[in-house]
């Protein structure tokens, strides 16, 4: 049978064992590292590492021949990288994979204390809808017969829409150098759960300092407080705060004025020296001094919300502490992750949208280098 080589496809003739009591053994299968049957180890990191660029699957498999000597179709390639990403969640999901760095190495300078920040948010994918994906699978049958032993994309069933809401978590230090990421198709409860599991890797508990920086969903707010219920605080996004203002100070002045800005400018300077009793204070006297009805619900409005999230607004606590106020590296996260899932016209079967978040977690999480090796080693 013929197998994808770093350097093209070799064929290989070899015994297969079988019993009632074990099954099938391929003993020279796994001593060459092709478990699966078709790739090597090797090839198998090339195909990844072409399969995560935004130039697609068709362009990936040009590159390849051009700079690996591997000659595959791009469907083949999708199927190899997606499958690989797919084990690499179900190592995830399993426990056997993980950070290689935990809350010792984040210490904020020598001697001082160890820090961890973390995050969550969701992000929308563009996802194939069941309609679509009939329409898929009728073009493919016209297009092409297929023949025994062609790869061929595994058959998932299409979304209710064209786009699913993803969660992701990232857990980071203060300098960047150690960084943890992921991503889940489910609900709140299933990146929960997740979160979790790598924030007991990470030895989150042992931090001196641990610290979220969110949006102030609620959603986000309740997997906070119930799964990692050892965190020293949670807070708000300045840039989120800042765009509730902005959007009632528009309202009130018109968008772009020279009032409106200074309204903003005077909002942030009190909740950066008061927190959120400064900000309410500077909402509450717009109130009183403005008589548009639908002006005044708008303020009301961002009243509610600072109110509700009172405690993560403590910013002359969190400054003084030296904590960051922005989730900046989260929200990085969410487009490094998704990148490539977005690019112009594609769509994806969700399995497989969350297979490549997996691969693209794993190199933004600067773990390519250390999966790839155990995957030799493992062969």
């Amino acid at each position: 049978m013929s197998h994808l080589t770093v350097n093209g496809s070799i064929r290989i003739t070899r015994r297969v064992w079988w019993c009632a009591a074990t099954g099938t053994a391929r003993p020279v299968d796994t001593w060459l590292g092709i478990e699966d049957g078709t790739v090597s180890v090797g090839a198998r990191e090339l195909c990844c590492w072409v399969g995560l660029s935004e130039e697609g699957f068709r362009r990936g498999a040009e590159t390849l021949a051009k700079l690996g000597q591997i000659r595959v179709s791009d469907e083949h390639l999708r199927a190899v990288t997606e499958s690989q990403g797919r084990q690499l969640l179900a190592a995830v999901r399993a426990g056997r994979w993980g950070p290689d760095w935990d809350a010792e190495a984040c210490r904020v300078e020598p001697g001082g204390p160890t820090r961890v920040l973390m995050g969550m948010d969701g992000v929308m994918v563009p996802v194939v809808t069941a309609a679509e994906k009939t329409k898929r699978r009728s073009n493919r049958r016209a297009r092409r017969k297929v023949r025994r032993g062609s790869c061929l994309a595994r058959r998932f069933r299409g979304a209710s829409g064209p786009h699913k809401e993803f969660k992701i978590a990232a857990f980071y230090d203060v300098s960047g150098e150690h960084q943890y990421a992921l991503g889940v198709s489910g609900g709140p409860d299933e990146l929960g759960r997740r979160a979790r599991r790598a924030a007991g890797r990470l030895r989150l508990n042992a931090a001196e300092e641990k610290v979220a920086v969110v949006d102030g969903a609620p959603w986000i707010r309740r997997q906070l407080t119930t799964r990692l219920p050892m965190l020293d605080a949670q807070i708000l996004d300045y840039y989120h705060v800042m765009e509730h203002v902005a959007g009632a100070a528009w309202t009130c002045f018109g968008e772009g004025t020279a009032e409106g800005r200074a309204w903003c400018k005077a909002a942030s300077k009190a909740l950066h020296e008061e927190g959120a009793a400064g900000l309410l204070a500077v909402v509450r006297d717009q109130v009183k001094a403005t008589r548009s009805r639908a002006k005044r619900e708008t303020l009301r409005a961002l009243e509610q919300y600072v109110a509700v999230r009172g405690d993560m607004l403590d910013y002359p606590t969190f400054l003084a502490r030296g904590w960051d106020v922005g989730s900046g590296p989260t929200e990085a996260f969410c487009k490094t992750l998704t990148r490539r899932l977005k690019g112009s016209g594609m769509r994806w079967n969700t399995p497989n949208a969350e297979a490549m978040m997996a691969l693209a977690a794993l190199y933004h999480s600067n773990l390519w280098k250390r999966y790839w090796t155990e995957q030799r080693h493992a062969a």
